[in-house]
Formats: structure tokens, sequence, C-alpha cells
């Protein structure tokens, strides 16, 4: 059964500068246009004690930027996002790095399961990353996320079975496949590194 609200833990003596701003709160501020607040209600959700003093950004998700199973879709999330909640962030860029540290995960666990930072101390993974970024999307999109009842197990080993043969059914780029959409980019938190890169390549 969901819970209403996560319960947080007690922050250790150094904190994100940029999570520090929030309320220590199960009250998370979306950031939509209407500025309204949302209730984290996922009983899935990860708690951690941020310990880098960083500027980071709320609602990104890290996801592996040259499969084109992902890459289609974050491009169905920024058509349906139309408030411009959630951004994203290409797990082979360096800009991914501090999100992957605060959440304590490593490289090759995102590549299994994509990451979505939510808020102060809070981030998703896998199922359950995909049900809370649908739940910030107007109907229909928001709908979906109440398949939260199903049991984790379950969610997971469905979301597990695609994600080990995403490349072999829909293939994968030599590069983060934003490059090839560049009006895309201004969702993207590693925007300039992305750019960079791509004027660097000869």
């Amino acid at each position: 059964m969901l819970r209403n609200a996560v319960r947080t833990i007690k922050p250790l003596e150094k904190r994100c500068s940029f999570f520090s701003a929030y309320a220590r709160r199960n009250v998370l501020r979306s950031g939509g246009a209407a500025g309204e607040d949302m209730l984290i209600d996922d009983v899935t959700a990860t708690v951690k004690p941020l310990v880098e003093p960083t500027l980071l950004q709320p609602r990104v998700v890290v996801y592996d930027g040259v499969c084109h199973l992902c890459h289609g879709g974050v491009k169905q999330v920024i058509r349906a996002d139309k408030h411009k909640k959630i951004k994203f962030c290409c797990l082979q860029s360096k800009a991914a790095e501090p999100y992957m540290r605060v959440c304590g995960v490593e490289r090759e666990d995102v590549l299994r399961r994509f990451i979505f930072i939510e808020g102060p101390e809070v981030y998703h993974q896998g199922s359950a990353a995909a049900l809370r970024v649908l739940s910030y999307l107007p109907l229909p999109y928001s709908a979906l996320s109440y398949l939260m009842v199903v049991p984790r197990p379950i969610r997971d080993a469905a979301y597990d079975y695609v994600a080990k043969r995403r490349y072999s059914w829909f293939g994968k780029g030599d590069s983060c496949l934003v490059l090839q959409e560049t009006e895309l980019l201004e969702r993207f938190v590693d925007r300039d590194e992305l750019l960079d890169d791509k004027q660097s390549d000869p």
C-alpha cells in the first residue's frame, strides 16, 4: 500500500548547497507553472544523505544517451511536458557524475536502470523512476503513475526484461543521440558539454 509521504532521515553535517535551500519536510515544490505542492507517495523512493557541495537541479532524469529506446522515451516526455518540469542528462556526459554520486550509484547501475532525481535527497530508479516522471505529465500520461500500486518486483521484472534487450531490439548510437536533434538540448542540464563535444568532433 502506498504511503502518504516518504520519511526523511537526519541529514549529515555537510549537504548539497542546492538541496539545503529546501525545508526539511516531506512536501516538495514541483516547480510547475502553477507552483503546486506535491507529496512524495512512492514507498520505493530512496532517500540519500547528500554530502557534496554542488549545484544540482531537481527533477533530472539521468539515462543512457546512446540507447534508441531511451532517446525515444525522452522525446515523448519532452513533447508531453508543456510546463518543462522534467530535465535530462546523458549518462555518458561528465555532468551526470555528481548526480550519480549523490545517489550512491555507479555508471553500470544507471545503464541497467535509469535514475530520476526528484528533489531534496529523493531519487528513484527503474520502473519507479519511470512512473514518477509520468506523474508530472498531463493526462493521460499521469494516470499511468497509478501503476505504482503494482508490486515493485513485478514492475522491475518487466522493466529489466526490456532493458536487457533494448540494444538488440532497438539499436544504439555511437554518441548521445540528442546531438542529432539539438532543438531538444534546452531541456538538458549537460547542454553546453554536449555542444562542445559535438563541435570538437572531426
